[in-house]
């Protein structure tokens, strides 16, 4: 489905999938959208005619993930088949295929320029993949359970990955050294997204909460309770601010943040009863202090809608009707104009688009 953010409405849907739809994503233009699903095809639609899809025969099993390059050239899927491939949008056809996987792959994601491809799945592994030789160049293996998501940071030099093992890892492609080591969350994660500044992280787990992590000082600042089921996707609008995060509960929630803003610095200090002397460093000039496990004991603030906080807006609430699997990031259709996009259990989407 398709949102426009103001007002909350739905004008039309999209159908053609047989079986649970699994990821959905704009094109970078916006001009786009792809879907994955259960039926083993991709398909690519065009909302701005409400056409036909054209399909892609993809894998011989579920595809769990699907993504677009930041130029918006080529796909890259996911499957259960334990393959990654990529696809031509404009030719429409297959190019070529990673098979080093031995189980299910969960999640592939190209780096910002393109040359590299990210992948985790059920083997436990994250792979990083050179996408001009096809070779996997890199394998991290240090999970207790499957590697569910993962995608690179804004600048490409570092890859995050999430685990059922309660975890979420940030590494160096550049070293290959472990930056940042979270484990705030009480079940497994299941998604993840950086904030287009690069300096934070939302994270959305089957312990029903969405956590946000400041990578600069390297904490967890605010818990987030409102979902009442598994959260399985989250994701920033392309200024950063906002943030949707959906899950099992049918509910996609809508939170409008702050960040980098003289009052959320100001919220951080009232509450987290110390100063830092200097200001941080860069994610990407962490690493000589070595990676750090960080725990839920960190003085975050918790935050529900049911409860009432002064320093947060309440989140607009969208009812969806289905288990929401994935999210992608607000990217208008139109100059004007404001979307989001969901997709659920039925083998349907729904596009909206309107003006502010």
């Amino acid at each position: 489905m398709i949102w426009n953010l103001n007002p909350k409405a739905r004008a039309f849907r999209f159908f053609g999938h047989k079986d649970v739809i699994t990821g959905v994503q704009f094109s970078p233009a916006g001009d786009l959208v792809v879907s994955a699903s259960q039926d083993k095809t991709v398909r690519l639609w065009t909302p701005s005619i409400k056409g036909e899809s054209m399909v892609f025969k993809a894998h011989t099993a579920t595809v769990r993930s699907v993504s677009f390059s930041h130029d918006g050239q080529r796909l890259v899927t996911a499957s259960d088949d334990k393959s990654v491939k990529v696809w031509s949008v404009h030719r429409q056809r297959f190019v070529y295929s990673l098979n080093q996987h031995t189980n299910w792959v969960r999640c592939a994601r190209f780096s910002p320029d393109g040359r590299l491809i990210a992948s985790c799945g059920d083997d436990r592994t994250v792979r990083l993949w050179d996408t001009s030789t096809k070779q996997c160049i890199n394998c991290f293996t240090d999970y207790g359970g499957s590697a569910t998501f993962v995608d690179f940071n804004t600048s490409g030099t570092c890859i995050a990955s999430s685990g059922a093992d309660n975890t979420l890892k940030i590494w160096d492609i550049r070293t290959n050294k472990l930056l940042q080591h979270y484990q705030v969350h009480s079940a497994g994660i299941n998604c993840f997204s950086f904030h287009p500044s690069g300096n934070y992280l939302i994270s959305g787990s089957s312990d029903s909460t969405v956590k946000i992590l400041d990578l600069l000082e390297g904490r967890l600042i605010y818990t987030l309770h409102g979902h009442k089921g598994p959260v399985l996707t989250v994701a920033f609008s392309r200024g950063g601010d906002f943030f949707a995060s959906g899950g099992c509960d049918a509910q996609v929630l809508m939170w409008k943040t702050n960040f980098d803003s003289f009052d959320y610095r100001e919220v951080l200090s009232r509450h987290s009863q110390r100063v830092t002397p200097d200001p941080p460093p860069h994610l990407t000039d962490i690493y000589p202090r070595g990676p750090h496990l960080h725990s839920a004991q960190s003085g975050a603030i918790e935050i529900s809608p049911m409860v009432a906080d002064t320093q947060t807006t309440a989140p607009a609430v969208i009812e969806v009707g289905h288990a929401l699997y994935t999210a992608t990031t607000v990217r208008p259709l139109l100059p004007t104009s404001t979307t989001s996009l969901t997709a659920n259990q039925h083998s349907q989407m729904s596009v909206s688009s309107g003006y502010n």
